[in-house]
């Protein structure tokens, strides 16, 4: 498949944003249209100006994912470390699915990472009911982290996910 990944335009932050609101709705990772956090998926604007918000793109020029790296001392790191970067808000299309585009946006926030001064690991939170996303992390070599799991609101458990960085091919 020909696929480009790249950081999102200013152009591309509204299809961007409903196709992450869709993954999380489509999936049942939420409590519905009124769950607030859409507002959150939906914000790709704010995302791209403190962290860097990744597209891939099929060869049409056509969004197929987005996914948000962030790098030390930007606001998006949820559990990351001083010394570790950490990806959010990864979603793919419905057509995009099952055609590595989630791997390649994976693979792309590895990269990030691997090439920042002083970071060695990355890191990330997911739902339980994401088994297609761990299995691209297990296969990549991210390892569970259960002692990190946490609860960002009540009962909502939240999985977690380390790469160190020199484990990495």
């Amino acid at each position: 498949m020909d696929l480009t990944i790249r950081v999102a335009e200013p152009a591309e932050y509204g299809v961007l944003g409903e196709i992450v609101a869709e993954a999380y709705l489509g999936d049942g990772l939420l409590d519905g249209p009124q769950d607030p956090y859409l507002r959150k998926l939906r914000a790709v604007e704010q995302r791209a100006a403190e962290a860097e918000t990744l597209v891939a793109l099929d060869a049409d020029g056509t969004v197929l994912g987005g996914v948000t790296y962030a790098a030390p001392g930007t606001p998006w790191r949820d559990i990351a470390g001083p010394d570790e970067a950490e990806f959010r808000m990864l979603a793919v299309a419905r057509a995009g699915r099952g055609r590595g585009v989630g791997e390649a946006l994976v693979r792309a926030c590895i990269e990030r990472a691997r090439s920042a001064e002083g970071v060695r690991a990355l890191v990330l939170s997911t739902q339980p009911a994401m088994l297609s996303a761990h299995r691209i992390y297990r296969r990549l070599g991210f390892l569970r982290t259960p002692e990190r799991d946490w609860e960002p609101v009540p009962g909502l458990r939240l999985m977690t996910f380390r790469l160190p960085l020199e484990a990495v091919s």
